[in-house]
């Protein structure tokens, strides 16, 4: 099939590289505009329009997708469908029903559990059992289309996010390919989301990544893996950040007494206090230095058997 391919980030180019590799036409590559990079001195390209410039793909950068002009580029490509994975914009009804197979969506999540943003994020910290893809027909809703396809993986129990979204991108680009091959036979079976079950999440902020102790541990640790890489949880100590990159709960029979943000160094291990039981912090980073095990920084910190951290939303 001829393909209009519409998507930014990194696990739109890790479905983009299975597309540009399969029997299927991408005719053109639909992202978002450049921004101007951190430093202020140059603009930096999309992951998928990167992938797409390297593999002599035609890329288009709409302001507005809902535009005449663009609708006008993509009625002179013809496609035969439009692809579209975490493209950044909402699309009308003149896109929606444009290629002759419409516009189907890869999104990463067992729709019609988490629509929207960061279905990765929060399935890791709602402690999710399992999570997929879900290949769905577009319509004008956000992620309410019918349902063609799902693929099904569990989470490990040191699941991060970081690790989530690499297995659901390798994931996606084979059940996209299936899903095609079933809409191009007319075999694919469409389902309708049942409303009921139907759940949002948002996106994520970086305030999130400062952490609370007066929650449970467990709610803690889940918030600490689902905020890998990014914003990254973090207390402050001592007027210091100190970002905690890894950590688990403490066995019942430890029996550490702690308060809620009370730092706890029992026989060489670092503990915080919860609102039940404590958190062990296996790996951390204070501000200004590397990033290392609990262990290697007690070796080096003048913070001690009894600091407080900061616990201020």
């Amino acid at each position: 099939m001829k393909i209009v391919f519409m998507g930014t980030p990194d696990i739109a180019a890790g479905v983009l590289e299975v597309l540009i590799g399969s029997e299927h036409e991408v005719a053109a590559v639909v992202t978002q505009p450049d921004k101007p990079n951190q430093r202020g001195n140059g603009i930096t390209f999309s992951p998928v329009k990167n992938l797409a410039l390297k593999a002599g793909i035609p890329v288009l950068q709409p302001e507005k997708a809902s535009s005449q002009d663009f609708e006008n580029e993509l009625k002179k490509i013809n496609p035969d469908i439009i692809v579209v994975v975490a493209f950044g914009q909402i699309l009308r009804k003149n896109i929606l029903e444009l290629a002759r197979f419409g516009c189907v969506n890869v999104h990463a999540s067992l729709l019609p559990k988490y629509r929207g943003a960061s279905p990765i994020q929060w399935a890791v910290i709602n402690g999710e059992k399992e999570t997929g893809i879900t290949i769905m027909q577009m319509d004008a809703g956000i992620d309410t289309g019918d349902i063609i396809l799902q693929e099904k993986i569990t989470l490990n129990d040191d699941e991060t996010a970081g690790s989530l979204f690499d297995r659901l991108t390798e994931l996606a680009g084979p059940v996209l390919l299936k899903a095609l091959t079933e809409i191009e036979n007319g075999t694919a079976v469409r389902t309708v989301q049942n409303e009921a079950e139907a759940s949002y999440v948002t996106m994520l902020r970086k305030s999130m990544g400062r952490l609370n102790f007066n929650h449970k541990a467990v709610e803690i640790e889940r918030l600490i893996r689902g905020l890998i890489p990014w914003p990254g949880a973090y207390v402050y100590v001592d007027g210091k950040m100190l970002k905690i990159w890894k950590a688990c709960v403490a066995d019942e029979e430890e029996n550490i007494e702690a308060l809620p943000g009370q730092i706890r160094i029992v026989d060489n291990a670092l503990f915080i206090g919860t609102e039940d039981r404590p958190l062990q912090i296996l790996e951390l980073q204070l501000e200004g230095k590397k990033r290392m095990p609990a262990y290697d920084f007690l070796r080096g910190t003048s913070i001690s058997d009894g600091f407080m951290t900061d616990i201020t939303m």
